[in-house]
């Protein structure tokens, strides 16, 4: 009875304890899902979004502002890619497809906004109460057909920077017509300086075809009128703007083999103070002056008519489009996001330390490349014929007869072959 007895004894201590244990263990359990239910912002899920756009010059300044938003927001993280300008153009819409990329992305006006909405690529931003943040006249590029696809974040010039300093050393006088800028050029020339440095090889053609063409076709339908066929780029228009191309090419006043030279060896040259002119825009005033902060820089359009027939003296673009990918697994943090890009104070942040003038309102411009841009608020610009071109085959086709009279073609040519393609791409 004894030896019963406490076996007895120890099977009611082993259930005992086992008891005790389920009832600890089923109250852990019971607290940790109390804990996720009730968790609010320390316990939701880590979110990691992607973040895809072209302005490497912007990184450091954009890397200070996403750790901001990381402070305010730590179960978001945000991974940034950024690609050559050129490169972005033609492979964005395929990287950001399966959204697997780009839950935030940047886009350019004009044809690669109207593929990528063609695409479905756009998540709709029309009813976020932070539209309100921008200047509703300056957001219309990111807009079609009544929604708000895309917030144009920057304003800039498509312009060529100019150096003061050399300009008052040789004592020239800004250009106010087509005569006077040959003429200027030429005073740059015989001092053995390079008057334009253009890069030719990749943006440059898509630059300065803006300036280039504002006063010969001044007006502002003039290539939606083209993809519409009821222009042609064999017309006086088009075949005057490759002629004078040609012709600074010819006088030598681009660089040695400027088709082939690329937008950082044409930039070194402006740097240096070897080059009178950038064949680019106010975006690179900013780095331009970070790598020589002795360098005197203003905004210079070439005047391709005479003074009388100039209807504008510049142009301007709203660009760097921020979007929302339609793919995308975190369209709601996408959006906070770039809401917090949108505030008066960060989006003053990013413009002084990057240099470029913003879309937002409210912003107190503190930079001097930004003064120097605020004076052609007051100028008469007109937004950058080149994004008015919506088919991007009829896009390449234009800035490759820019190309091809720099390699010797004839401006007739040139133009004759571009427009074939052009009748090819809307049907004619």
């Amino acid at each position: 009875m004894r030896k019963w007895s406490g076996y007895i004894i120890i099977l009611t201590l082993v259930l005992l304890v086992s008891a005790c244990g389920s009832d600890s263990s089923q109250s852990s359990q019971n607290t940790t899902q109390s804990s996720h239910a009730n968790s609010g912002g320390d316990q939701q899920e880590k979110v990691k979004l992607s973040f895809i756009h072209w302005r490497g010059e912007d990184v450091e300044v954009l890397d200070r502002i996403i750790d901001k938003f990381k402070q305010e927001n730590p179960n978001i993280q945000v991974e940034t890619q950024v690609f050559p300008s050129d490169q972005y153009q033609s492979t964005a819409q395929a990287k950001i497809a399966d959204g697997s990329v780009g839950d935030v992305f940047t886009v350019f006006p004009g044809a690669q906004f109207q593929a990528i909405a063609k695409a479905g690529l756009f998540t709709d931003l029309s009813t976020e109460s932070w539209l309100d943040h921008f200047e509703p006249n300056l957001i219309a590029a990111g807009q079609l057909d009544g929604k708000q696809y895309a917030l144009p974040y920057q304003l800039v010039y498509n312009i060529p920077v100019y150096n003061i300093s050399l300009f008052e050393k040789y004592h020239v006088d800004i250009p106010r017509d087509w005569n006077s800028f040959l003429e200027a050029m030429e005073v740059f020339k015989q001092a053995g300086l390079t008057p334009i440095a253009f890069p030719g090889a990749d943006i440059g053609p898509g630059q300065l075809m803006n300036s280039m063409v504002m006063n010969n076709a001044p007006d502002e339908e003039i290539f939606v009128k083209l993809e519409a066929g009821e222009a042609k780029l064999t017309d006086g228009w088009w075949v005057t703007t490759l002629s004078q191309f040609k012709e600074l090419n010819d006088r030598g006043y681009f660089q040695k083999d400027a088709v082939g030279a690329k937008q950082d060896s044409s930039i070194a040259l402006f740097v240096q103070e070897q080059a009178a002119i950038l064949a680019t825009g106010s975006y690179h005033l900013a780095s331009n002056k970070a790598s020589n902060p002795n360098l005197k820089q203003g905004l210079l359009a070439p005047i391709t008519v005479s003074a009388d027939q100039a209807v504008y003296e510049g142009i301007h673009t709203t660009t760097f489009m921020l979007a929302v990918n339609s793919k995308s697994k975190h369209p709601e943090e996408a959006k906070l996001f770039i809401e917090f890009l949108s505030r008066p104070d960060i989006a003053g942040e990013y413009a002084n330390g990057t240099g470029q003038n913003v879309t937002v309102k409210d912003v107190e411009y503190t930079s001097e490349e930004l003064q120097i841009v605020s004076e052609w608020t007051k100028k008469r610009t007109r937004f950058q014929p080149r994004f008015t071109i919506s088919n991007a085959e009829v896009q390449k086709a234009v800035t490759n007869s820019i190309q091809a009279v720099l390699s010797g073609e004839s401006a007739e040519k040139a133009a004759a072959d571009a427009q074939a393609i052009v009748e090819q791409q809307i049907g004619e």
